[in-house]
């Protein structure tokens, strides 16, 4: 059955829960990149305009220590959010009591509040019952737009909903279609794409993807652990010696479904002032470290992706963050771009990162909010968050 979303509900008069990713990067006080308070809006802009009292909760970073929670109030979040919405928003720097309940009772109908970081209770992430039934005590509905943490169970996603009828919101269902839809009943080809450092990151997705997709695309430094399992000579690249049969097997259970990159650039040291060179994947010296994946593999993988209808991205291709070995992911970048017709969806993380560093965020069909989310569900698992919402 599908999912309620938050149009399904009357919100009219009623105090609206909402909890919403707000776990923005900070700098000194001040956010640093706005896009998941941007990503909200939607979500909070319906409720408000039809007369919903909107009270928002997030977590931000981690919280272990009382010094940590000098640095990690919403408060910035919610001048923010007030900017962007260009109306007052009501922060209460508390997660429970009476200052609390006061400035809900308060409200009026299109108010937004924001309430404290929900990690500076303990019981958070415990999914502490006593906390999510006191949290649902303060609202009338419940609405989940946080696809960040749904692969969590915490007292502020499935805690709450254990007592209210819940919706999605506009991003959490955009990200259940999407990423749902693209494993679930693509449109084909089906080509998954997979970077990043480790195979065991990535060993449930590889497994789920076997059955699902039609080719499956491996660079980044997991790469190396693919090659050494071949028996190819990778130097010091990177390695997961312990996760080599794992690889193997991998292989043989994909067969030509699974593509490795043919060349590397490789330098000696890791670092973007050493001399480096592209060589075979056949060709790495014992002193050497690959690095991103060559052109001529970026080549092979863009002829694969050109003929795809469904792309799914988790991962860069190698080291981006400097640009000598930056190539191979903007190769990938532009070739994902070129296509026509075709749904393509970046599964959170570096990978989303890197599309926005590089420019190219515009050019896919859906850029998920949610790194380890994302790869949850592309593992196939019920992220809790997700299976919580009431259905329709």
């Amino acid at each position: 059955m599908a999912k309620k979303v938050v149009t399904d509900l009357n919100v009219e008069g009623k105090k609206v829960l909402v909890r919403v990713d707000f776990n923005v990067p900070m700098k000194d006080g001040a956010i640093t990149n706005d896009n998941r308070i941007v990503a909200a809006l939607p979500t909070v802009k319906h409720i408000v305009e039809n007369g919903g009292k909107a009270i928002l909760f997030s977590h931000l970073g981690k919280v272990k220590t009382e010094e940590d929670k000098l640095t990690k109030s919403l408060a910035p979040v919610a001048a923010r959010l007030g900017e962007l919405l260009g109306k007052d928003v009501t922060f209460v720097p508390h997660t429970r009591g009476a200052e609390l309940e006061a400035a809900i009772a308060a409200m009026n109908a299109g108010d937004v509040l924001v309430f404290e970081n929900t990690r500076f209770e303990a019981g958070e992430t415990k999914n502490d019952p006593e906390l999510g039934a006191y949290w649902a005590s303060l609202g009338d509905v419940f609405v989940n737009d946080a696809f960040g943490t749904a692969h969590r169970a915490h007292a502020s996603n499935v805690g709450i909903a254990a007592h209210l009828d819940t919706a999605a919101g506009f991003l959490l269902d955009k990200e259940i279609k999407f990423i749902g839809e693209a494993v679930d009943a693509p449109v084909r080809p089906l080509v998954a794409i997979l970077g990043g450092a480790k195979v065991s990151d990535k060993i449930g997705v590889i497994e789920n993807l076997i059955a699902k997709a039609d080719k499956i695309l491996v660079g980044g430094g997991m790469m190396f652990t693919f090659l050494k399992a071949q028996g190819l000579n990778i130097g010091k690249s990177l390695v997961e010696e312990d996760k080599l049969e794992l690889a193997a097997m991998l292989l043989e259970k994909a067969g030509d479904k699974l593509v490795l990159p043919i060349d590397t650039v490789a330098a000696k040291e890791f670092s973007n002032d050493v001399e480096f060179r592209t060589v075979s994947v056949n060709e790495i010296a014992e002193d050497e470290m690959g690095l991103d994946i060559g052109a001529a593999s970026v080549e092979l993988f863009a002829g694969i992706i050109a003929d795809a209808k469904t792309v799914v991205w988790n991962g860069p291709m190698g080291v981006f963050e400097m640009s000598n070995y930056a190539n191979g992911t903007i190769g990938v970048c532009e070739a994902i771009a070129k296509l026509e017709d075709a749904t393509t969806i970046i599964g959170g993380g570096d990978s989303a990162a890197a599309a926005m560093q590089l420019g190219f965020a515009d050019q896919f069909s859906h850029i998920s909010t949610g790194g380890g989310a994302s790869l949850e569900y592309l593992e196939g698992k019920d992220l809790p968050g997700v299976s919580a919402v009431s259905e329709k």
